[in-house]
């Protein structure tokens, strides 16, 4: 904390030290040194006694007025508070730039992380819809060769089923003849017995003698009449076996107009699984455009950050410059002034130097 008050020989020091620096003395210079301690009027009338006492000890005695002295100091002091004002307003106003600049810095490099997060995002969905997509090709592919593998079936089950219809028919043909001959062979028996009936009464002394003949006759015939009845339950039998045959083929026949159900079904999902492969194509490629035209976003944000990073360092630059003028027009003040010419090219060296800087 500084201190209310400052004693001469504490302005007397810091005006030495100053001097042992090459530095000018200045009232602002003295406080500094003091620790930004003392009043400026009470440095400035310790400083007016120290010029008046080192003038009389070197026996160099010059008259030069209060007025112009008092004068020379406010000019003096003047200066420099319109420099060190000038100076406080430049940093001031190049901090708030430079914090203007950080906080954009900072806004771009928040947006370039969001846009580089949604990019990742974006590009992790493009690839989990591209697994979906080889899973469903995969499928699609798989529902083709089991489509492939049903028509072939059904090809080989029609192909089984026109035998067994060409075989069935083929039977009720063989039916139909033994059939047709066992009713030529009744019918020829029938008028066989018919004629013999009238023949036996007719020739009944003749087949007396001739009995044993037609016994045998009789005997030929009723074995051929008992071959025609084996054959004809030989013929049922097989019609019978046929007719489970076709019942069997009917059966089939169920089962193949399911599988073509089934083989319809199996399409229509075929093509559900076409349109959505369709649609994740079309997302895929949505995806695609959304991405680079995130990546053109983040290009700009970086091109807007490398801009604004240059100008950033323009600005550094400025007041770097700025910090070196305060220093050369620190180090380009001259030592107090011992007369009265003396001291007139200081004020009008210091009016030129603070006319320059305006």
């Amino acid at each position: 904390m500084a201190r209310a008050g400052i004693y001469k020989s504490e302005v007397v020091r810091a005006r030495n030290n100053l001097l042992a620096m090459g530095r000018y003395p200045s009232i602002d210079a003295i406080r500094s040194e003091l620790g930004d301690t003392g009043s400026k009027g009470t440095i400035h009338r310790y400083l007016k006694e120290i010029e008046e006492e080192e003038g009389g000890s070197t026996g160099t005695q010059v008259a030069v007025s209060e007025a112009i002295q008092d004068l020379s100091a406010r000019l003096a002091e003047r200066l420099h508070l319109e420099a060190d004002q000038r100076i406080a307003a430049l940093t001031d106003k190049h901090k708030a730039e430079i914090a203007a600049l950080n906080d954009a810095m900072s806004t771009l490099r928040n947006e370039v992380e969001s846009f580089r997060s949604q990019a990742e995002r974006q590009a992790i969905e493009l690839a989990a819809e591209k697994a979906a997509h080889t899973e469903t090709q995969t499928k699609l592919q798989e529902e083709r060769i089991g489509r492939a593998q049903m028509v072939q079936r059904v090809g080989d089950m029609e192909e089984q089923l026109a035998k067994e219809e060409a075989h069935r028919i083929s039977l009720e043909e063989k039916h139909q003849h033994a059939r047709e001959a066992l009713d030529h062979f009744r019918t020829a028996a029938k008028e066989q017995r018919e004629q013999d009936q009238r023949q036996f009464e007719q020739q009944i002394q003749f087949l007396q003698g001739e009995l044993r003949a037609a016994k045998d006759t009789a005997n030929t015939k009723q074995q051929e009449l008992i071959r025609s009845h084996e054959d004809n339950a030989r013929l049922s039998s097989e019609l019978g076996n046929a007719r489970g045959e076709i019942h069997r083929l009917d059966t089939e026949m169920r089962l193949l107009r399911s599988a073509k159900e089934q083989l319809i079904v199996a399409e229509l999902k075929n093509q559900q699984l076409s349109e959505q492969i369709e649609q994740a194509d079309a997302r895929a490629a949505d995806l695609l455009k959304e991405n680079q035209a995130n990546v053109c976003k983040l290009q700009e944000t970086l091109e807007t950050g490398r801009r604004l990073e240059s100008e950033l360092m323009a600005a550094k630059a400025v007041v770097v410059s700025h910090e070196k003028i305060l220093e050369k027009l620190t180090a380009l003040q001259a030592p107090p002034p011992k007369s009265v010419n003396t001291m007139k090219n200081s004020v009008d060296s210091q009016n030129s130097l603070f006319n320059s800087e305006e």
